[in-house]
């Protein structure tokens, strides 16, 4: 039996004639699909809850089957651990990196790592995780455990290494260094959880922005030894 003809043959003046094959539909690259699921992982996370959460809307929204799904993450568990090592873990080392230069310059490294929490993390959809796994903690402690392991414990030794370099040289006051990896970040936690809670009805919400400098400006000044400000606290913006 003669093979198939992709395109389509006509007779012409008693010539046959053959059209071109038509290209078949295009298909996405299978290595693309891993990052495809993840980021609709994420979106499907942070709207809906990791509880609330279903594979096949999550699979739906990156265009494949929810068999596809099952053949790069076994579980909605394996799946939100996947959005943390590929999302999350990345910027953490980035972080530990810029801790390890603190010597040069402890306040304008510790700075320079709140800000880039916030613009990274805070500010974007990825923000919404740590609020995800604090609220379902109880429900879903293997995945609290990983999220606290290899983003919460990481994320506290950079900004403790940060703090004891400081306080080593003098820059900042002697305090806990805890407390200043929990003052730097906590607070951006929490504002990043009141804009996603009120922002709809909080009509004199502060600016990110504004609330950001603020923050720098109370924290870092709190801690040195030599206070400078060099700006005085941004006035609330008008509505």
């Amino acid at each position: 039996m003669a093979a198939r003809q992709s395109g389509r043959s006509k007779h012409t003046n008693g010539v046959l004639q053959v059209s071109a094959p038509q290209p078949a539909p295009r298909q996405r690259r299978k290595e693309a699909r891993p990052g495809e699921l993840l980021a609709a992982a994420l979106d499907v996370f942070v709207e809906k809850g990791f509880a609330a959460a279903r594979l096949d809307e999550i699979a739906q929204r990156a265009g494949v089957s929810k068999g596809t799904l099952y053949l790069y993450f076994e579980s909605k568990e394996a799946l939100l651990k996947a959005v943390v090592q590929e999302s999350m873990v990345p910027l953490i080392a980035e972080g530990e990196d810029l801790a390890a230069q603190a010597a040069s310059d402890p306040a304008a490294t510790l700075q320079h790592l709140v800000t880039r929490w916030w613009r990274e993390i805070g500010s974007t959809k990825l923000g919404g995780i740590p609020k995800l796994v604090m609220a379902e903690a109880g429900n879903f402690p293997e995945v609290a455990q990983f999220f606290f392991e290899n983003v919460v414990l990481r994320g506290q030794a950079l900004f403790r290494r940060v703090a004891e370099t400081g306080i080593a040289q003098g820059v900042f006051r002697p305090c806990e260094p805890m407390l200043i990896c929990d003052l730097a970040i906590k607070p951006l936690i929490f504002n990043h959880m009141w804009c996603q809670s009120f922002a709809h009805c909080d009509t004199a919400a502060i600016d990110p922005e504004v609330y950001l400098h603020a923050h720098l400006d109370v924290l870092l000044n709190g801690l040195l030894t030599h206070p400078h400000p060099t700006s005085p606290l941004p006035e609330h913006p008008q509505k």
